[in-house]
């Protein structure tokens, strides 16, 4: 088995941000999505990233595409008839308003047909798949991610999911490895109170009794809980400055999937997923980071054994 990852990312985004400085204002256009953001943290970890996504025939598309070739991933981009999703973004004073936002067009049978028959191609070639969501999850229906799952497990290659709601309802049948939830999003779900810990260890362990094997939960600026075949912990990080909040989940799960990818340690792979969010939050630019600055950070993650009653 490769030791490389594949991140299976249905609806990447353009994005574009307006920049306030002192002296003129900047413009920034990069690709987004929570897959693109997985699989760029994944490639700064070192380790090969095929990525499996639609994008527009359209300026956006066109531009998009663009954007995703200067980031060293290995594209396999099918080109749908409809444009891509996109966001205009105007940051300022540590604030970012919403000028414009468009998430995409919903994925037609064909389109899903073709994308699962690439997405498959590459996964069965792959030491650990990502499965992420769209901006808008009613954009792509729920069962793409049980049948995508479902065919790479049972033909040998593990899987991962960073989903909610519906997908992850769906994707538990597939038995993934690894699952990442955030507490707000199993609060929104109805599963458990974002501000009450044990109720949250018990989300996770029906999480596990459902199909995945291990499951961690994002708690913004709280330690995140790991309930995991070997143990359940706190996840422990550095206290540094934050810049952007923003996509500390997606570089959490990429960080994790890069040790996965090449068989590494789970434990080891925690603690990598936990410096590579930590160590998101202090830049601007979802998905980015040094796999140096990770390495350094790996060794002040601690996790701390939870008592379960």
């Amino acid at each position: 088995m490769s030791d490389n990852a594949m991140v299976f990312a249905p609806l990447p985004q353009l994005t574009v941000t307006v920049e306030r400085t002192e002296d003129a204002p900047e413009l920034h256009l990069h690709a987004g999505g929570q897959g693109f953001w997985q699989a760029r943290m994944i490639c700064a970890l070192g380790v090969p990233v095929t990525f499996c996504a639609t994008v527009g025939c359209g300026e956006v598309g066109q531009v998009l595409a663009s954007r995703l070739e200067t980031e060293g991933l290995d594209l396999k981009l099918i080109r749908r008839d409809t444009d891509s999703g996109w966001y205009v973004h105007d940051r300022h004073d540590g604030e970012r308003v919403v000028v414009a936002e468009h998430a995409g067009s919903a994925l037609g049978r064909h389109e899903r047909d073709e994308l699962h028959t690439l997405a498959l191609a590459e996964g069965l070639r792959a030491g650990l798949c990502v499965l992420s969501g769209p901006a808008d999850p009613s954009l792509v229906p729920a069962d793409t991610y049980a049948r995508l799952g479902a065919d790479l497990q049972r033909n040998g290659t593990p899987i991962a999911a960073d989903l909610a709601g519906e997908d992850l309802d769906a994707v538990l049948q597939a038995k993934p490895m690894f699952v990442k939830v955030s507490d707000e999003q199993l609060d929104e779900d109805g599963l458990a109170d974002q501000d009450d810990e044990d109720a949250l260890v018990a989300a996770a362990q029906q999480l596990r009794a459902r199909g995945a094997e291990n499951v961690v939960v994002s708690r913004a600026e709280k330690p995140a809980i790991a309930i995991l075949t070997d143990g359940c912990y706190r996840v422990h990080v550095p206290d540094l400055s934050v810049r952007d909040p923003r996509g500390a989940g997606d570089s959490m799960t990429a960080g994790v999937v890069a040790v996965l990818a090449g068989g590494g340690d789970l434990l080891d792979a925690i603690r990598t997923g936990a410096a590579a969010g930590t160590l998101n939050i202090t830049r601007h630019g979802l998905g980015s980071g040094r796999a140096d600055a990770i390495a350094e950070l790996v060794k002040h993650v601690e996790l701390e054994p939870l008592e379960q009653s």
